[in-house]
């Protein structure tokens, strides 16, 4: 099992928990709130840098 595959399964474990845990409206705030503020933590050019790695280019 890959990195990127633990990540997720941990994620749908502690987004499974905290449904069951908090409101429904509390847990989508946790869930949608954490990868938000993250981004918002990285710098213009890290940021510039994780939307041109995510994007498709032509050509390649």
């Amino acid at each position: 099992m890959s990195n990127n595959a633990k990540i997720a399964a941990g994620g749908v474990a502690v987004g499974l928990i905290l449904l069951i845990w908090l409101p429904w409206w509390a847990s989508l705030l946790i869930i949608l709130g954490v990868p938000a503020a993250a981004y918002l933590t990285l710098d213009p050019s890290q940021r510039r840098r994780l939307r041109r790695a995510t994007r498709k280019e032509l050509g390649r």
